[in-house]
């Protein structure tokens, strides 16, 4: 390449997934100890088959290649309204939302939005590596509450207030975390929500794992707030949550007038989301409660095998907070996160990604995402963190 590129994006990390990944592109694992991926959070089982076979009637009809509204289809919103009465108890209207090429598109569209280079974000510690990416591109300065590890990194609405400043356009917060697990409680987000009310600032709140929530409680009550289009800018993941990681299922919903300014960069960055994908969602939310709910009682299963088994005695590693997808322990060995994942991809055939990339100050931790490991594997993939000399 004999041009220059952004400033801006050659200072951006580059994607730690893809980075961890290349240590053992090519390298053949001995079957009695394969290579167990903890890095990324996809489901590891597919979708059931009666989306599946829905979706096959659907491709001999033209109208499945076409083009749709750049927000979605109306008919599909309007479900996805029925799907968030059930789940939320509140109201959101078709006119409230926007489908995405996934979260994260969704997570751009909105600081696009909201933002220009120069402005400022509150991010709590540890962040999601994906967003902090995004906002270094765009030239938006992070602000980062300090983590704690004694609550797990949970938010501390009197922390995070006292960092804004005019510069500020939003507090952007994940819950369950992405990547502790950590699931913020209600009436903290009640407090954040009135934070920005009173600041005049968006709280962009990421749910991608809103579906996996122990016994399958209610998230929040915001939607709930006859004034939470207001304040309120919101992500999710249709992905996660009917294991459609591959359709690039997301979803941006906020004020209508929020909306109307989003469509204009999402016209412009993707047109729309796919049609197939569209009617994806529309059979999941639909037709696909009772297998959501059983895939998070699944999922539970396994955080709380895990835990278990990880909290047990003799371990090196000690866990700090879990949750939904993931874990967040604490590595036993002074040279920091990437020399520790280094070590486990080598020598324990572990992937895992390291605390560096959930921002500063975190070396001495360790995400692990148990969305790949079944349950019959984890006492396996545990015993190697035990087992294994620092």
């Amino acid at each position: 390449m004999k041009f220059p590129v952004s400033p801006l994006v050659a200072a951006v990390p580059f994607p730690p997934i893809s980075r961890v990944k290349g240590w053992v592109a090519g390298r053949l694992f001995p079957p009695e100890r394969p290579l167990i991926d903890l890095c990324q959070a996809v489901p590891d089982y597919s979708p059931p088959s009666e989306l599946t076979g829905y979706l096959a009637s659907l491709l001999d009809d033209p109208r499945t290649s076409r083009y749709t509204p750049d927000e979605g289809l109306p008919e599909v919103r309007e479900a996805i309204c029925g799907r968030y009465l059930r789940l939320y108890g509140g109201l959101l209207r078709p006119e409230q939302i926007c489908l995405t090429i996934g979260a994260s598109q969704a997570f751009w569209l909105a600081m696009v939005t909201l933002c220009r280079a120069g402005d400022e974000v509150i991010v709590p510690l540890p962040y999601y590596f994906d967003h902090a990416m995004a906002l270094e591109a765009l030239g938006v300065r992070m602000v980062h509450p300090p983590f704690d590890a004694d609550c797990g990194g949970l938010p501390d609405p009197e922390a995070i207030a006292a960092l804004m400043t005019e510069k500020t356009r939003a507090i952007l917060l994940v819950t369950p975390s992405n990547p502790t697990g950590a699931i913020t409680p209600p009436a903290t987000l009640a407090r954040l929500l009135a934070l920005a009310r009173d600041r005049g600032v968006a709280l962009v709140l990421d749910e991608t794992y809103h579906a996996f929530l122990p016994g399958g409680g209610r998230p929040h009550q915001l939607f709930c707030d006859p004034g939470w289009e207001d304040h309120l800018v919101h992500i999710v993941s249709f992905g996660k949550t009917y294991a459609l990681t591959g359709y690039r299922a997301g979803m941006l919903a906020a004020s209508e007038a929020f909306i109307h300014q989003a469509l204009k960069v999402q016209d412009s960055m993707a047109v729309c989301q796919p049609r197939i994908t569209q009617e994806a969602v529309r059979y999941g939310v639909t037709h696909l409660d009772e297998w959501v709910a059983g895939n998070g009682e699944r999922m539970q299963r396994r955080h709380d095998l895990f835990c278990a088994e990880f909290v047990r005695e003799k371990n090196p590693f000690s866990l700090v907070a879990s949750g939904a997808f993931f874990a967040w322990v604490r590595h036993p060995s002074p040279g920091g996160g990437w020399a520790m994942a280094r070590r486990l991809a080598e020598e324990a055939h572990l992937l895992v990604l390291p605390g560096e990339v959930f921002g500063p100050g975190l070396s001495p931790y360790l995400r692990l995402a148990f969305g790949n490991i079944d349950e019959k594997e984890i006492p396996d993939g545990v015993a190697r963190f035990r087992d294994f000399s620092p």
